[in-house]
């Protein structure tokens, strides 16, 4: 592989005579040419979209998420890509949306027993249940609207990463029940 920067171009001009020197440095050209040109597309490898494979595993770190190993490249690197924005929304019903789309590429249905009301009278009745639960529908299979653009049309739906990521998403005080639908039409679903 050559060197991008030969280190016998960055020498005093008296020095470019000397054979010794220039088959020395030749040998340092050689064993620093895979680090020069790593640094030199460093902005590829922070990248998501273009970062190899083994170093999309550390950026994920970087970014506190953990693609399961067996998704599709393009599902991990999607998962890294939109990190940061899906940890501003954790723990919202459109964070645990996203996730779910991302994962299983069907647009999930969530019933949670929270929310939020005002009014200008006092003693006003609270909205919502008084146990904190979520309720997740996804259709097995693949199938439904809004799936990201890069995840693949019919993935299978893995029944116990599905439970794990809910876990993640929800907030820890939050219990959840996962329903999974036949693919295309109504019906009840697996508790």
């Amino acid at each position: 592989m050559p060197t991008p920067h030969p280190l016998i171009d960055q020498l005093p001009a008296v020095y470019l005579e000397q054979d010794f020197l220039r088959r020395f440095l030749a040998a340092l050209d050689d064993v620093l040419a895979p680090v020069l040109l790593s640094i030199d597309n460093l902005p590829a490898h922070l990248d998501p979209r273009s970062a190899p494979d083994d170093f999309l595993a550390w950026l994920a770190q970087w970014v506190a998420v953990e693609p399961h190993e067996d998704s599709p490249p393009e599902v991990r690197r999607a998962a890294v890509r939109g990190a940061v924005t899906r940890h501003a929304r954790r723990g919202t019903v459109g964070g645990l949306a996203e996730a779910l789309r991302l994962e299983t590429g069907a647009e999930p249905e969530i019933v949670e027993s929270g929310g939020t009301a005002w009014s200008v009278r006092p003693g006003t009745p609270l909205p919502g249940g008084s146990r904190p639960w979520v309720t997740v529908r996804v259709r097995s299979g693949g199938g439904g609207g809004g799936r990201p653009v890069d995840s693949p049309v019919d993935r299978p739906v893995d029944r116990v990463r599905l439970e794990e990521l809910i876990a993640a998403e929800v907030p820890a005080h939050v219990g959840f029940t996962l329903e999974l639908l036949p693919p295309g039409g109504e019906g009840g679903g697996e508790r």
